[in-house]
């Protein structure tokens, strides 16, 4: 190929568009994660144990804690996840089986675990805006989860939240307005910013 037709092919191409933060498949690069970010992962890995193969949380706990990359997370909501999520799965399950078109036992574990961690999250840690915690619980289906998971968690969690989150979800739709579209949930901050959630 000559030069000219390398730079006539060159022009006749769009330029590439920067992508910050996000993989070509959308998912968050590791960099661009906050310090919760992170101990969700971790804890859905942890959770996905659980679920897959019944280990107690303890010896999870141990084994999860020595994986690489756990040092970064913030270890407390990590504890908090793990822990919590276990000891309260069969009220978490009550929450989530009526909002499913299948049997719980249909769900995949990834999907599974990512609810919980949701609908935890929703119960638990109001200092998280309800959007943030859709948005992770989300984040964590595309990444870990099939193809179209993520979908399903959302759909799921965004049925529960005017229950669980009845003033924030109120009020987020009072500020958007009877006829305008609500604005997508937005994502933690990146790692190089404050590790406290982002206030949607």
């Amino acid at each position: 190929m000559s030069d000219d037709t390398q730079s006539t092919s060159a022009k006749s191409r769009p330029p590439r568009q920067p992508r910050k933060g996000v993989t070509s498949t959308g998912v968050r690069k590791a960099a661009s994660k906050s310090t919760r970010s992170r101990s969700r992962e971790f804890a859905l890995q942890a959770l996905y144990q659980h679920i897959v193969g019944g280990n107690d949380a303890t010896s999870i706990d141990m084994f999860t804690r020595d994986l690489a990359g756990f040092h970064k997370c913030d270890t407390a909501h990590y504890d908090a996840l793990l822990h919590g999520c276990i000891e309260t799965a069969a009220d978490l399950d009550a929450l989530i089986a009526p909002k499913l078109d299948r049997r719980m036992e249909e769900l995949s574990p990834i999907e599974h675990a990512c609810m919980w961690i949701g609908v935890y999250e929703f119960l638990h840690c109001p200092d998280v805006p309800w959007r943030v915690v859709l948005n992770e619980s989300i984040e964590l289906a595309k990444e870990f989860g099939g193809t179209d998971g993520h979908k399903y968690v959302n759909g799921v969690l965004h049925a529960l939240a005017p229950t669980l989150r009845p003033n924030e979800v109120a009020a987020d739709k009072g500020q958007n307005g009877a006829g305008k579209p609500e604005q997508a949930p937005k994502a933690e901050p990146a790692a190089d910013q404050p590790a406290q959630d982002s206030q949607a």
